[in-house]
């Protein structure tokens, strides 16, 4: 190796891209992410109009003298607050498929951050979505379901895309 070419390795901004250059190509990656259409500053308005219609109606009560309801309509509040949180940390949720020459891999990142990853042979892989709406990746007898939280729109047209994105893999493989 050249002394010249030796520096430009050791240059470590010309590093990522030589490896970039030997990766194979990116025929198609898509993240999929479950829908959220509650904002935080949305939810936040949400929880000050349910703490305090709650709190009204509890003083209502409270002043007739049933106390006891005033703290029940505080465990309603705490059970809207806590049903918010648990649905918003589970849209922390995504899949991501990628599919390249040698394969079609598809990870799939939980809330709490932990992930898998399954990885296919694009050549075999077939795209469907079956009688009771799953989308799925099938190859070699082996299934794979991605999307569950897409509508049927969504799911129809990730698998048309997917199709054709294999389609052009499969077309641009050398003989």
């Amino acid at each position: 190796m050249a002394a010249g070419q030796a520096a430009l390795l050791a240059d470590s901004r010309v590093r990522p891209i030589l490896s970039r250059m030997t990766e194979p190509p990116v025929h198609f990656d898509a993240v999929l992410h479950p829908h959220r259409s509650l904002s935080p500053r949305a939810f936040l308005i949400v929880m000050i109009l349910v703490s305090g219609i709650s709190f009204v109606g509890g003083m209502v009560f409270l002043l007739m003298g049933a106390w006891p309801v005033f703290g029940f309509f505080g465990l309603d509040v705490l059970l809207v607050y806590l049903a918010f949180k648990f649905n918003f940390r589970d849209g922390k949720r995504y899949e991501r498929i990628l599919l390249t020459d040698e394969a079609l891999e598809l990870r799939r990142v939980a809330p709490d951050g932990s992930e898998t990853l399954s990885t296919l042979q694009p050549y075999w892989t077939r795209v469907l979505i079956d009688e009771a709406g799953c989308l799925l990746l099938r190859s070699h007898g082996r299934s794979l379901e991605l999307g569950k939280f897409l509508i049927e729109e969504e799911k129809e047209s990730f698998r048309a895309a997917l199709e054709a994105a294999l389609r052009v893999q499969r077309g641009a493989r050398p003989a």
